[in-house]
């Protein structure tokens, strides 16, 4: 039998998720299609998921959508997923709407297209007030990219005598990352079998608890989004304590 979402504690739900969403192409693959077919039909599973997380109560969840390194792939297949995220995010507003959904992004935004970047900001300021989940999409991003970004203000503020070194800590340098206004994340999931973290959130995810599901993500539904929350409540989260600091 299938989990469904009424199987989960609500009262053990992680306040942060983040996705990997990984192995669309060689969904696509398998059928004898090219790869915009599986992207095509990974949108799908981001809609299910989104909702699927809002009725759970999830307050943060963050997908990786399109990565520095993305930038790298063929011509046709970019092209491709920045229409796919100007029709998308089209598309959503209305979900967004129903569901209380504020729409955030992290990541180098100048790097996109004029036309995804204007309808991705046009998105954001109309769900700016949105008190619901947020939905966070990694564009652009890598955590590489982030923390050398950070790096260099705070050097740049150090020199400048705005920051001292000996008050640089954890918070500080929070205050200096794309995510500044999101909480760690405390669960990760990465689908396609990979076992790898590919360069998203490094920083944020010190203590997150990682799952890894060998369903590439068109195939991704709610009994595989339930059975990752289930893991992550069966799990001890000590934070470097011991198991009887806990009780």
């Amino acid at each position: 039998m299938e989990s469904k979402i009424d199987d989960i504690d609500s009262h053990n739900l992680p306040r942060h998720m983040a996705i990997i969403m990984d192995g669309n192409g060689r969904w696509a693959k398998e059928r004898g299609k090219l790869r915009v077919f599986g992207h095509e039909n990974g949108v799908k599973t981001v809609r299910s998921t989104v909702e699927n997380c809002v009725k759970l109560g999830i307050e943060f969840l963050t997908l990786y959508t399109f990565s520095t390194e993305n930038w790298n792939r063929p011509k046709i297949e970019v092209d491709t997923l920045m229409r796919l995220l100007v029709s998308s995010l089209r598309k959503e507003l209305a979900t967004f709407s129903e569901n209380n959904i504020r729409l955030n992004t992290i990541g180098n935004i100048l790097a996109l297209p004029d036309k995804a970047r204007l309808e991705l900001l046009e998105v954001m300021k109309k769900t700016e007030h949105h008190t619901g989940m947020t939905l966070t999409l990694a564009l652009s991003y890598g955590s590489r990219e982030e923390l050398q970004s950070a790096i260099k203000s705070i050097a740049s503020k150090v020199k400048n005598n705005i920051i001292s070194p000996e008050n640089i800590d954890e918070t500080i340098i929070n205050d200096h990352l794309y995510t500044r206004n999101l909480p760690d994340v405390d669960l990760l999931i990465r689908t396609s079998g990979e076992h790898r973290i590919s360069n998203f959130l490094l920083w944020q995810i010190a203590y997150a608890e990682l799952y890894f599901i060998d369903v590439f993500w068109p195939d991704f539904n709610e009994h595989h989004l339930v059975e990752a929350i289930k893991n992550y409540q069966n799990r001890e989260r000590r934070f470097g304590k011991t198991s009887e600091q806990l009780i």
